[in-house]
């Protein structure tokens, strides 16, 4: 009888083992860094990338949003999405030092609230910033992405103003000017 406990106890032990790496090996949300280098800065991006699958991204709670509007985002899935600046910058019209910080966001029909926070290293960031260590918070503008994105994804292009980072997810771009200080 014992024997068999063990059996079942071991056969449980090792299906737990095997989820686990499957999980780690196959996520649903993969991390992923992104990179840019301009005129001397160097910003670095890491964060995790959700997948529509073909839920409702951005909307109302009511209607089962993903991301319901007013609610904190932070910005991708599992850990806290993270931004590093080799020197100090602009981030849409605010001066940050260079450094990494948390960023978030808060999604709203017309605008984000941007966020940018020095608690750095957090997994599992479901949970709310202590908002006490925000180092700044801007609105910036919704624009339609050109196409239908299935991932979430952090770009970064020049122009003759500075770099746009730009988060782009479903129908939904959100584009944060940054400049050299």
């Amino acid at each position: 009888m014992i024997k068999k406990i063990l059996i079942g106890v071991g056969v449980l032990f090792i299906g737990f083992l095997g989820f686990l790496g499957y999980t780690a090996l196959f996520p649903k949300s993969p991390s992923t860094s992104t990179s840019f280098s301009h005129k001397g800065l160097d910003i670095k991006v890491n964060y995790s990338q959700p997948s529509k699958r073909g839920r409702l991204i951005f909307g109302e709670e009511k209607d089962g949003a993903l991301q319901p509007y007013g609610k904190y985002w932070r910005l991708g899935a599992n850990a806290a999405t993270e931004i590093t600046f080799s020197k100090d910058v602009t981030f849409a019209g605010q001066p940050v030092s260079a450094g990494s910080y948390r960023m978030y966001a808060v999604p709203g029909a017309t605008s984000f609230t941007v966020g940018l926070n020095s608690e750095v290293g957090v997994y599992f960031a479901n949970e709310e910033p202590d908002y006490t260590k925000d180092v700044l918070t801007v609105q910036v503008p919704v624009m339609t992405a050109p196409t239908e994105i299935e991932k979430f994804a952090i770009t970064f292009a020049s122009d003759s103003t500075g770099i746009n980072m730009d988060f782009v997810w479903d129908k939904t771009m959100v584009r944060v000017p940054i400049t050299i200080q």
